[in-house]
């Protein structure tokens, strides 16, 4: 299909703007990730409040790798693990952005921000279960398994 070739390169401008934007301005980012960065720290063991520059660090790490995994989806490279990578990466941007709980930002921005964003998400897995055409990999199995049975009850017949 000739939309595939012009679809995918428009979905990754949006995440590589967002990677790019994190990973070469993370003090704008800093706000938000403080929270997600201080739980997951909690979770794994480290330290309770992580510093500015450890915070900083891990968005503009986040920012490459959605970066990377744009790029990827923009060019065709592994197209559908780059897609599902990517709305992994922005589910944690998205719950980051929630507007249910009390914030700093106004909450008319982080709704703004958490809508696009599972837009962002749905759009990313939309794009990572689509075979192109082709049957999946169940499918294949399914059908293998039945022309297997087909050939095997063939050959018994004929004997």
């Amino acid at each position: 299909m000739l939309l595939r070739p012009i679809a995918r390169p428009l979905l990754a401008t949006w995440f590589i703007h967002d990677g790019l934007d994190a990973a070469l301005h993370p003090g704008r980012h800093l706000e938000s990730a403080r929270g997600p960065a201080d739980q997951v720290s909690a979770l794994v063991g480290g330290a309770p409040h992580l510093t500015d520059s450890q915070v900083k660090t891990a968005v503009r790490v986040h920012g490459g790798l959605t970066v990377v995994a744009g790029a990827a989806l923009a060019v065709g490279r592994a197209p559908r693990s780059a897609a599902l990578f990517l709305a992994l990466l922005t589910v944690p941007l998205a719950i980051a952005d929630q507007p249910f709980t009390s914030g700093t930002v106004a909450r008319s921005v982080r709704t703004e921000q958490f809508v696009r964003r599972l837009g962002a998400v749905g759009a990313a897995l939309l794009a990572g279960v689509d075979y192109e055409g082709r049957p999946g990999i169940t499918w294949r199995v399914e059908h293998s398994k039945a022309a297997r049975a087909a050939s095997r009850a063939a050959v018994r017949a004929t004997d």
